[in-house]
């Protein structure tokens, strides 16, 4: 800590996180017919997992690096491809030439000797950091600023977005099952449908 009393501003900082969508209704749903009311054989379990995106990034208090969208399961391999298409031209651009240190957490493709080896091919120095201690990085806190519930404003801009994105086959296919739907009702007799 104390080499790095005035250096801080030198650091590359890094990591992973993951956003998610959360959609309808998850839990419990009952299933049932009137007759059936309360029946145990009745009750299914219905969840309905989040859309979810992994996302690396970096940041320096000389301003923000690349942001990258990961595909599926992150290995040391893919890791390694996101350092290099990624940290190198962030560092690059950033600190234009002057020395940093990269830093990193302990995830296993981080800390996997075929990492660790390319790190010192690129000879990047990399700061030692501790177990545990995701509070420590600037980066989670950047993390949490994106998760964050915005302005109404800017939830206004979403949703009116999304509205002018639903193409009318979409209107047309739902206005198409109506008739269809009503009979459903009159078949459960006005029980929920989905």
């Amino acid at each position: 800590i104390e080499m790095f009393k005035n250096n801080w501003k030198r650091v590359l900082w890094s990591d992973e996180s993951v956003f998610q969508v959360f959609f309808g209704r998850n839990g419990r749903r009952v299933l049932r017919t009137k007759e059936e009311k309360d029946h145990p054989d009745c009750y299914q379990q219905q969840v309905q997992k989040p859309g979810s995106v992994m996302v690396w990034g970096c940041v320096s208090a000389l301003g923000k690096g690349n942001l990258h969208f990961c595909e599926g399961t992150i290995n040391a391999e893919k890791y390694i491809e996101i350092l290099e298409h990624n940290m190198l031209p962030s560092r690059r651009h950033l600190f234009q030439g002057r020395p940093c240190i990269f830093q990193q957490d302990n995830a296993k493709p981080h800390s996997a000797h075929i990492t660790k080896s390319w790190l010192r091919r690129k000879r990047l120095r990399v700061l030692d950091w501790p177990a545990c201690s995701p509070d420590l990085s600037p980066i989670e806190n950047v993390w949490r600023i994106l998760k964050r519930p915005k302005t109404v404003e800017k939830l206004e801009a979403c949703i009116r977005q999304e509205w002018d994105n639903i193409p009318i086959p979409k209107l047309e296919q739902l206005v198409s099952s109506v008739p269809r739907r009503l009979q459903t009702v009159i078949k459960r007799r006005g029980d929920d449908t989905q």
